[in-house]
């Protein structure tokens, strides 16, 4: 398979479309990943954190989210779509792993869904759901949005919903592994990897963020996160300013200043890695 999986099977999702879950795991499973992955993206992308966490008894489920399954430009009918879909891969993930430790899984756009996941919907304790793990929330544009882009894209968002809008190609800084970046890049060629966002994928998400500022302080979950200090896409110093208002016995930061935005297939990411094992397995024995 192209992204190594040991296993691709289908989830239907919330809109009655089949769309495939990637599956990385071993002959023995003792705690899975469920991972999200960010805007214009896909659940390839995290053949990297699959392959590492085989060999140490976890399995890595991804699914090819909304808008990104093969698509060249992101549609979303609104953003609670992600938090729908997501509801139904941890519900598919219980009943194929029963009883497994479950550890949410989320990069960028992937970080913000799970965070929307944890404020709006896990809002009593999952005794099968260790916590959550996030690279580069993308919970503030790293480029500022300017105001009259912001104010027209509500009335883009409703009046011509599919069109296309402008964005900067990051491709080359995304993570200082070359042989990454030439992968993104042919992901991109073959259609695996979106090159454009629609006006309502762009609107919803700008909605999203918007809703982290006063309500993350409302937080209840363990969560370990991973900032990136040449992020150009997510604003590392507002994640920051962010996380400090949750209880500081429920989250773990780890700063890595020359990281690009894509920590988990960063040149250092087998250090994440480690830290990673290491917080599972103190959540497991708390």
């Amino acid at each position: 398979m192209r992204f190594a999986e040991d296993a691709i099977q289908e989830l239907v999702c919330t809109d009655g479309v089949n769309r495939p879950v990637h599956i990385w795991q071993g002959d023995v499973v003792d705690a899975v990943f469920v991972a999200v992955h960010g805007g214009m993206a896909h659940a390839g992308d995290w053949v990297q954190v699959g392959q590492y966490f085989k060999p140490l008894g976890y399995a890595t489920v991804a699914l090819d989210q909304h808008g990104h399954d093969g698509q060249k430009r992101v549609f979303i009918p609104s953003f609670d779509i992600f938090l729908d879909d997501l509801a139904l891969l941890i519900s598919w993930t219980k009943q194929q792993y029963p009883g497994k430790p479950i550890i949410l899984l989320g990069h960028s756009m992937g970080g913000l869904i799970m965070t929307h996941y944890g404020l709006r919907r896990l809002t009593q304790p999952d005794a099968q759901i260790l916590g959550f793990i996030q690279s580069s929330p993308y919970y503030v544009n790293a480029i500022k949005v300017p105001w009259i882009m912001e104010q027209l894209s509500g009335l883009l968002s409703a009046v011509t919903p599919g069109m296309a809008v402008p964005i900067a190609d990051f491709t080359d800084e995304l993570t200082h592994d070359p042989a990454i970046t030439a992968r993104h890049k042919q992901d991109a060629a073959d259609n695996l990897r979106a090159t454009e966002v629609s006006a309502r994928f762009a609107r919803e998400l700008l909605n999203a963020q918007s809703y982290i500022p006063d309500n993350i302080g409302r937080w209840s979950h363990s969560l370990l996160t991973f900032i990136a200090g040449q992020d150009k896409l997510a604003d590392s110093q507002a994640t920051e300013r962010l996380l400090a208002r949750i209880s500081p016995e429920l989250v773990t930061v780890h700063s890595y200043p020359d990281n690009y935005h894509e920590n988990f297939n960063e040149t250092n990411r087998e250090e994440l890695f480690s830290i990673m094992h290491e917080w599972v397995q103190g959540q497991r024995h708390a």
